[in-house]
């Protein structure tokens, strides 16, 4: 990771912390939603250790709500492909992950590109309003594919 310039060079596969804890309760008062988001992301990262792309989006100089929205956003493309991929999986119109890349370029380029959204330049009401309407984005694309 450290080659990668990922610091700190941490691989979150097989490291822990003894005070995961500690800052539930301030999480939970002003971030909510960052707890249940970072259970899912480690979830997913130990069920599909290839998804290294998430580590490298969060990192300690992101503002908070920069980081659970791109949360929120890479768990809801990752929810709503792998729901499609296995609720089509015994239909004649399968819907597999080449189908899925191919037909989703764009949004997948706009998840990738959330990273570089400037809190300093955009400010946090337009980086929220953006990461929103990407969700909603994400949902109608998978709407549109599933039809």
């Amino acid at each position: 990771m450290a080659q990668r310039k990922h610091f700190p060079s941490i691989n979150w596969l097989i490291s822990y912390s003894k005070y995961m804890r500690a800052l539930d309760d301030f999480y939970d008062k002003n971030f909510p939603e960052f707890v249940p988001l970072r259970t899912k992301v480690k979830e997913i990262l130990q069920e599909e250790e290839d998804l290294s792309e998430i580590v490298q989006l969060v990192d300690r100089f992101c503002p908070f709500y920069k980081t659970v929205g791109m949360l929120r956003n890479i768990i809801a493309f990752y929810d709503m492909a792998r729901h499609a991929v296995e609720s089509t999986a015994q239909s004649e119109n399968k819907i597999t992950w080449n189908i899925i890349r191919d037909s989703m370029g764009n949004m997948l380029y706009q998840l990738s590109s959330m990273k570089f959204k400037d809190p300093v330049q955009d400010g946090e009401a337009k980086i929220k309003a953006d990461f929103d309407q990407l969700h909603e984005e994400l949902q109608q694309a998978f709407r549109n594919l599933e039809d």
